[in-house]
């Protein structure tokens, strides 16, 4: 009996510290293939082609269970999928412009949006005195680290905005269409990567990156498409986007939703810190302070939802368990940070 105590605590551990190396890590290597493969159109589209591949091949080997595609389901969730494709679409332009500092104080900022749309367009009660005092802290937080941010740029700053606008869209609109639909965890996933993959050739025309590309593909090596660091970021970044859908699922259903709240959080405060110590572009010390206090304000909020955002008990089994986790990832943890490829990111 305690060998398997002991088996089952190891297995957890390991869940638990493969989600949180990947979500600490993602951020900064999605920079890190930005800067050293600047495709952004083409980059995500490689996300989503290796989440695609990985849950169709692990759902063929029995690792997990999938909805199957079926047309009637893509053209329901298709405008999710859109939506999904533009919060990525923005994100990758924000790391691209900004440091991973200004994306993690705009990410922790979408409870402010989310409170507004979910009372406006969901119905959902006004927030609680602690919730909007949770909501002050993350706006106190956010003003401060942009009112002293020497990076400060319009164009960085535009696409936060952007990015802002459409993952809050994309986190009140998702909650929807996975209730009407009723797909399970990996079925979202596979929906939301191999929808958003055939969107992307319409984003390339649209943005001219083809060109770039074939410029690139058409230098004899010497454009960095083929560069080996490119390679590498690029092969890092699909594939932390994978694995980081496998460990938050797993890491959630195996600790409770508060453990799993929690290191979210430790995450996000470990984000900061290899992002300090591996670049020399971030924050200034106040910059920094204004940056955790935002993610305080985050917590705060957190705290203050849980139990709010429950399923009503009569909700089918895997809708509602889908709905939990999109609750979880809205408020405690970040998709975002679940990557450009899962997204649950996100992230």
């Amino acid at each position: 009996m305690s060998a398997m105590r002991s088996k089952q605590y190891y297995a957890t551990s390991s869940l638990v510290v493969g989600y949180a190396l990947c979500s600490s890590l993602l951020a900064v290597i999605n920079k890190f293939a930005i800067t050293n493969f600047n495709y952004p159109g083409l980059l995500t589209a490689l996300q989503y082609l290796t989440s695609t591949l990985g849950v169709w091949i692990l759902g063929k080997f029995g690792f997990l269970h999938h909805d199957p595609f079926t047309f009637e389901n893509a053209k329901k969730f298709l405008p999710a999928a859109f939506v999904f494709y533009l919060a990525i679409f923005t994100n990758t332009n924000l790391l691209r412009h900004a440091n991973v500092d200004t994306f993690i104080v705009f990410r922790s900022c979408t409870p402010l949006l989310v409170a507004v749309a979910d009372t406006a367009f969901r119905k959902q009660p006004c927030p609680s005195k602690l919730t909007f005092l949770a909501l002050v802290v993350i706006l106190g937080g956010a003003f401060g680290y942009v009112a002293t941010d020497s990076g400060f740029s319009l164009t960085a700053y535009t696409w936060a905005l952007a990015y802002l606008v459409t993952i809050t869209t994309e986190m009140v609109y998702i909650k929807h269409m996975v209730t009407n639909l009723g797909l399970n965890t990996w079925g979202f996933v596979f929906y939301n990567n191999l929808l958003s993959l055939m969107m992307a050739p319409f984003f390339w025309i649209i943005t001219g990156e083809y060109v770039d590309v074939f410029i690139a593909m058409g230098s004899n090596g010497k454009g960095n498409l083929f560069h080996p660091v490119a390679l590498v970021a690029v092969s890092l970044s699909c594939v932390f986007g994978l694995l980081i859908s496998f460990f938050g699922f797993a890491a959630r259903k195996a600790i409770s939703a508060t453990a799993f709240t929690v290191t979210g959080v430790v995450n996000k405060f470990l984000t900061v810190a290899i992002n300090v110590l591996i670049w020399d572009k971030h924050a200034s010390p106040f910059g920094l302070g204004c940056l955790l206090m935002t993610i305080a304000g985050g917590v705060l909020y957190q705290q203050s939802v849980t139990g709010v955002t429950s399923a009503p008990p009569q909700r089918d089994s895997a809708v509602s368990k889908q709905d939990n986790g999109n609750d979880q990832d809205n408020y405690g943890d970040s998709d975002e940070e679940k990557g450009m490829s899962g997204n649950f990111s996100s992230r």
